[in-house]
């Protein structure tokens, strides 16, 4: 669900907010999660380079999530334009909208994902996750997708599926609160959560994801456009991509300085700054990037397909990327297409 919403918003297919007609701004509702996960778009914001980018005809509002799937409805509300989000509601959108509403334009985030468990739940591999109660940030979202897809490589199920493990949907907040509780067993969670779920909620990392994905490099955090908006503005969203790009090379060749500007953007947004040494860890586990790492997203195509999230697999996606604002955005920067 959403987390905050920093500017109210409702249907809007003109995107040219009440008030501004006249002028002609135009009004971007970005979507992202206050994750380190989505490090680029809490650069890009709080270093102003979208804001930079757009130039003064141009309008951000900022709409915050904690899970996929709420964002997806948004899309489909016109509630958001453009949206950093993991790659399976990415997906599950596309599908069932029949491709009408949004497009992936580039990637995000790789790596910053990791199944954790608690000391003390006496769980030692996957398997032994039967019986157990296990988070996710929300049904349908990539970390569910990924733990459900583990979970059918072992032969388990959910309960809701008539399995045995107990698969419960919370906001990344009240995972900790119930991991400390020991209402939890385990949880499958994007960073910063891995990190504090080792800290604070006597977790360890059973399976940090990046290992179970060739080349350690998986697409956790990619970038989505509403269909109706690119076609309307292809020259805001190739500039958009333009400050992406740079906030995505910023972030690898600062990285102290992104590090700070991520933690700040997290305090600003939650209201609580993360420890200095969580977010050097989270950091540590996440790698960023612009390239949406097709192949790993088409194979989340395929696993929420097999686990019934979607009547589709990777046959029916032929359109789903949409990479000429983001080709024509590293062309204008001197940076090799991508195919």
């Amino acid at each position: 669900m959403a987390l905050t919403a920093l500017v109210g918003c409702g249907p809007k297919d003109s995107n040219t907010s009440g008030g501004n007609g006249a002028t002609g701004v135009t009004t971007v509702h970005l979507a992202f999660f206050p994750n380190v996960t989505h490090g680029v778009a809490l650069v890009g914001t709080g270093k102003g380079l979208f804001a930079k980018a757009l130039g003064s005809q141009v309008k951000i509002e900022e709409q915050i999530f904690t899970a996929g799937p709420s964002e997806i409805e948004a899309v489909f509300g016109d509630q958001v334009d453009i949206g950093y989000i993991g790659p399976g509601p990415a997906v599950n959108g596309f599908v069932k909208s029949q491709g009408k509403a949004l497009r992936i334009v580039g990637g995000a985030c790789s790596g910053g994902a990791a199944l954790v468990v608690r000391n003390d739940a006496g769980v030692a591999d996957v398997k032994a996750l039967a019986g157990k109660k296990v988070g996710v940030p929300q049904t349908g979202g990539t970390q569910d997708i990924s733990l459900r897809h583990a979970l059918q490589q072992e032969q388990l199920s959910s309960t809701d599926k008539g399995g045995t493990v107990n698969v419960l949907p919370n906001a990344p907040a009240d995972t900790l609160t119930l991991f400390v509780k020991k209402d939890l067993d385990a949880a499958w969670v994007p960073e910063p959560w891995v990190s504090r779920l080792v800290k604070e909620g006597n977790g360890k990392i059973l399976k940090d994801e990046r290992e179970l994905w060739p080349n350690k490099q998986f697409a956790t955090t990619v970038v989505i456009v509403r269909k109706k908006f690119l076609d309307a503005h292809p020259d805001i969203v190739q500039k958009f991509l333009t400050a992406h790009v740079e906030a995505a090379d910023f972030i690898q060749a600062h990285p102290d300085e992104a590090s700070q500007v991520i933690g700040d953007r997290i305090k600003a947004l939650t209201g609580k700054a993360l420890p200095a040494d969580i977010l050097k860890e989270a950091l540590s586990r996440t790698d960023f990037t612009y390239d949406p790492l097709k192949e790993t997203v088409l194979t989340f195509a395929d696993w929420s397909k097999a686990l019934g999230y979607s009547k589709e697999g990777r046959s029916s996606l032929g359109d789903l990327f949409d990479l000429k604002p983001l080709n024509a955005a590293l062309s204008g920067s001197g940076k090799t297409a991508l195919p």
